[in-house]
């Protein structure tokens, strides 16, 4: 009697509309976030060594602008940051070894007048209590004297100020302009660089919209990168199946001709309905109300992108 049940059982499974049901599909197909590679300025394409379909790594060049202007700016930036150095050097170390030599002479020099002005109103004392010069030439050597120590004073003055630095708020004013120097520099050698352009990531090169020696704009793409595992599964789901799908649930992914065992993780759910389901790949009438979902790709292996996929809940 069990095995005529058992019998009926596996018969009736084979009636459409009888037996156990299959498990959910919703139907969908891959798409790919690009990644759209654009210069940061202006300019001519002076090399592009990929094409389309190329794999490449992060960091290789995928073009390069002409750099004729910019090295031009980097070389002029960089003379005027050295020249601002020097003038600030300048200021804080005080004069020159030359300069200090030459005050340090002037301050001999009047030492030696002073002496020898000394000595001759000694010399004009004498003779005067003598009464051999008058007092007139007794006062113009003791003027002498005095404008010796005059000139003294004035030489040491100025070999202290020779020795000193400039004063702070020229110093300040010299390195403010040495940091600005700096800054102009740098920002020449980063525009310099910009002018090489190289892959954000690995990828392959889906498509180049420009050839060598066409000038592109600034921000406009020139090719369009596919980043590796950039792939995700944009599928449509019933009101009725849409509580069974959770964000980070697996789901099971199928499609013509694609290896078996592909599977994905959900990373969006719609939270408002598309009344009118777009036109998709599909097998049998859906419902007038579904929501979007998208899952990434665990390993996409040779899939591409446009290909018609079905997703079920994986067990």
């Amino acid at each position: 009697m069990n095995g005529v049940l058992a019998w009926l059982a596996g018969l009736l499974a084979l009636v459409p509309g009888m037996g156990q049901a299959p498990p959910p599909g919703f139907t969908g197909y891959v798409e790919a976030k690009y990644v759209y590679v654009a210069p940061a300025s202006p300019g001519p394409i002076k090399t592009m060594p990929v094409a389309e379909g190329q794999q490449v790594k992060r960091g290789q060049v995928l073009f390069t602008l002409t750099q004729a202007q910019q090295v031009a700016l980097v070389k002029a930036a960089e003379a005027q940051a050295a020249a601002a150095e020097a003038t600030w050097q300048n200021l804080t170390t005080g004069g020159r070894a030359e300069e200090l030599a030459a005050s340090q002479a002037a301050v001999n020099k009047a030492q030696a007048d002073l002496n020898l002005a000394q000595i001759t109103l000694t010399r004009s004392q004498k003779l005067f209590a003598s009464n051999t010069i008058t007092a007139a030439q007794l006062d113009q050597d003791r003027a002498s004297v005095a404008s010796a120590q005059a000139e003294l004073k004035q030489a040491e003055a100025q070999l202290g100020v020779t020795a000193l630095p400039a004063r702070t708020e020229q110093q300040n004013a010299a390195k403010a302009d040495v940091d600005v120097a700096e800054a102009n520099a740098a920002k020449a050698r980063a525009d310099l660089a910009d002018r090489t352009v190289t892959a954000p990531a690995d990828g392959r090169i889906e498509r180049t919209y420009y050839d060598v020696g066409e000038t592109v704009a600034a921000g406009v793409p020139v090719l369009a990168l596919l980043p590796a595992h950039a792939l995700k599964v944009e599928f449509y789901v019933a009101e009725a199946d849409r509580m069974r799908l959770g964000m980070g649930e697996t789901v099971r992914v199928g499609c013509d001709g694609c290896p078996a065992g592909l599977t994905g993780k959900v990373t969006f759910l719609a939270s408002d309905p598309q009344y009118t389901s777009p036109i998709i790949y599909s097998r049998e009438e859906r419902a007038q109300l579904v929501f979007l979902a998208e899952a990434t790709l665990d390993n996409p292996g040779r899939i591409l992108p446009g290909q018609p996929v079905t997703v079920s809940l994986a067990p």
